[in-house]
């Protein structure tokens, strides 16, 4: 609980998506325990919904680069596509 309350918590716009989803899930874990003072609940609270709307815009990114591969009719790659076209 304590690395949630220190001072020195990293830009979560620079945090990777691995580390955004560890702390928000620490986090998580820590209010679901129930033995965060009401203050540190709303801080860890409002720090969640920026790791959450974070790793929700890494994951967009990451669905963009997603193609899929277009098959000829020898079944050999013709080239790609986006995945949802």
């Amino acid at each position: 609980m304590e690395k949630f309350m220190s001072e020195d918590k990293p830009d979560v716009s620079k945090m990777s998506f691995e580390d955004s989803l560890s702390q928000l899930e620490g986090i998580v874990e820590s209010l679901e325990q129930g033995n965060v003072p009401l203050d540190k609940s709303i801080e860890f609270y409002e720090r969640g919904e920026k790791l959450r709307d974070h790793c929700q815009k890494l994951l967009r990114a990451a669905e963009d680069k997603v193609e899929k591969i277009r098959v000829g009719a020898d079944g050999s790659a013709t080239g790609t596509e986006p995945l949802d076209s």
